[in-house]
């Protein structure tokens, strides 16, 4: 099992580079991260019924992460740690590119949702680095959309998520899984065509479920059952059982 108290370099810094250049463009929905856009309300829809599940919510509840700490990790212009904002959590937001925080932080002001000092109820703050020099106390809620397919190190960059885990706190990722499908679909196809901009993904980091299992199980946490986040022309993106292309899925601590 891998230290997570111990500062573990995972980001590389070609990656925050690439991400950096598309900063100013993050929150334009025609724009190059309009693919974020698109899949963002399906990652929101999968994390809504995940907490509602994890915490017995009610469903109908318009704040059901009031009063709970929320960490975003690779959040970039904080496309999803706004909407957890207003699902009612104190959000943290962080990434490796500073210019993402500096756009993160000047849409979150104009939105009224940038906490001024602490974090607040219903509000965010956001911070630039490496997630193992974050010093806070742990997250009832971790995301991680689409960032493990970017990182050197995925068992240092796992361990620091469940390091940021409460105890009874829920983790969710979503990555691109490594298959012919993501090959021919996400990397030569949206690349190709623009929907992604080019030198976004390296097809040989992507992680299968099984090695995110591993992974996961290597820091201590017991995984879900994934969600495929599938395509097609009638659903255009959409939850699916189809885990071809790109998939979600919980964790949490073991139930002793």
């Amino acid at each position: 099992m891998v230290d997570a108290t111990v500062a573990t370099v995972t980001i590389r810094p070609q990656e925050a580079e690439h991400f950096a250049r598309l900063a100013k463009d993050w929150w334009d929905p025609n724009g190059s991260s309009a693919m974020l856009h698109r899949v963002n309300p399906v990652r929101l829809q999968f994390i809504r019924e995940a907490i509602d599940l994890h915490w017995g919510g009610d469903i109908a509840e318009g704040h059901p992460l009031a009063g709970r700490r929320a960490l975003d990790v690779g959040c970039g212009a904080g496309l999803l740690a706004e909407p957890l904002a207003r699902l009612g959590a104190e959000v943290t937001g962080i990434d490796a590119a500073a210019e993402n925080i500096a756009v993160a932080r000047r849409h979150a002001e104009g939105a009224g949702l940038l906490a001024a000092d602490q974090p607040a109820t219903g509000s965010v703050r956001y911070r630039h680095g490496e997630l193992s020099a974050l010093d806070a106390p742990p997250f009832d809620l971790v995301t991680c959309m689409e960032v493990l397919e970017h990182v050197a190190d995925k068992p240092a960059f796992v361990a620091q998520l469940a390091h940021h885990l409460a105890p009874d706190g829920l983790l969710v990722i979503s990555t691109p899984n490594r298959t012919v499908t993501s090959r021919m679909l996400l990397v030569g196809g949206a690349e190709m065509v623009g929907m992604v901009p080019r030198g976004t993904h390296r097809w040989s980091d992507f992680a299968t479920p099984e090695e995110l299992h591993g992974l996961l199980t290597g820091a201590g946490l017991v995984m879900g059952n994934p969600r495929g986040i599938a395509w097609s022309p009638m659903q255009r993106l959409h939850l699916s059982s189809d885990l071809s292309l790109n998939y979600i899925v919980t964790a949490q601590r073991p139930v002793r």
